[in-house]
């Protein structure tokens, strides 16, 4: 069993909210910029291939989109004014289902079930839309004659980019922070003679002093029907003591940072859903803590303490030590 390590120290919750929060603004001030500044390189790139693929902007058809339906991000953003995907949907009159496969980030694709017949018709919706609303003040050559250089391509390609960028900065810099979350958790981890799983490994048949990261753990749902299904959902980190038995769960890791109060009360329900669902699956054993780096306030914590949860502060990684590790 865990013990008690934070969330029944109420009188320290400020002192950590502090260090806390100055720990996050310090890694922002240090590493978000550079982060941002080489997505927006390579979004830059991303952009220009897009623009090549459209012949820049001069042919956007139905089967252009068909063919590479990733380019659907860029061209919302190449519009006046940029286009929102719900904005899209409405003013083009299409399925939904269809402007999400199409943007979907890992495989961009028209839905395979929908009709030829319906997707052309859609898809021709799409292109006019983009067409009309193209932005003459980035692509500047639209309206003459003579074609792109390669300056105004460039140029075209860079605000596309920032645009793209900076409807993505939140996502861009948490994913930033949780990587490197996971990398403070790895290498303390080793530090402490642990060793990565190999791939593959089961939830529940990690070898003691192992660890794995962003591994699925399979829980059931039930319907209001009674009906069970299962998913999986992803642990951050999972870790199995070195002293532990065979067959033994593993402590479950979730890693969380964020850069306001606001986010962090909106969400703080997550959590506590997801260590039900575990317990629910897996038994009152199930060992689940949080590991916190940003703005976590009173109320967030006091939310979570509520519902059994614990946690380690960032600042203070060797209270991960509690945890029977």
């Amino acid at each position: 069993m865990i013990n008690n390590i934070n969330r029944n120290q109420p009188d320290r919750w400020k002192a950590d909210i502090a260090a806390s929060v100055d720990l996050y603004n310090t890694w922002f001030m240090d590493f978000a910029p550079s982060t941002f500044r080489a997505m927006r390189v390579k979004t830059a790139r991303d952009v220009a291939s897009a623009l090549a693929a459209t012949n820049n902007l001069m042919k956007i058809t139905p089967e252009l989109l068909a063919a590479s339906p990733g380019v659907l991000p860029m061209l919302r953003m190449a519009t006046c004014p940029p286009i929102a995907r719900d904005r899209l949907i409405g003013l083009a009159g299409v399925s939904k289902n269809l402007v999400e496969s199409m943007e979907d980030a890992e495989h961009p694709r028209v839905p395979p079930r929908m009709s030829s017949e319906q997707s052309q018709t859609e898809l021709l919706k799409i292109a006019a839309i983009l067409r009309r609303l193209a932005d003459p003040d980035i692509f500047t050559w639209l309206n003459r004659d003579a074609p792109a250089t390669a300056v105004e391509i460039e140029r075209a390609a860079t605000v596309v980019a920032d645009r793209l960028c900076g409807s993505a900065s939140d996502p861009i810099i948490r994913n930033a922070q949780e990587r490197r979350q996971l990398q403070r958790i790895s290498d303390w981890l080793q530090a402490k003679g642990y060793v990565l799983a190999a791939p593959g490994t089961k939830f529940n048949a990690m070898a003691a002093g192992t660890y794995a990261m962003r591994l699925n753990v399979p829980i059931q749902l039930i319907n209001e029907r009674g009906v069970v299904k299962q998913i999986n959902i992803p642990i951050d980190t999972a870790i199995q003591p070195k002293h532990a038995a065979p067959g033994a769960l593993p402590l479950m890791i979730e890693a969380k940072s964020a850069g306001d109060f606001t986010n962090t009360n909106k969400r703080r329900k997550e959590e506590a859903l997801k260590m039900q669902q575990l317990r629910a699956t897996h038994g009152p054993d199930v060992r689940f803590i949080l590991f916190l780096c940003g703005y976590f306030g009173s109320d967030y914590l006091g939310y979570e303490a509520a519902e059994g949860i614990d946690w380690v502060w960032e600042h203070r990684i060797d209270d991960l030590a509690a945890c029977a590790l």
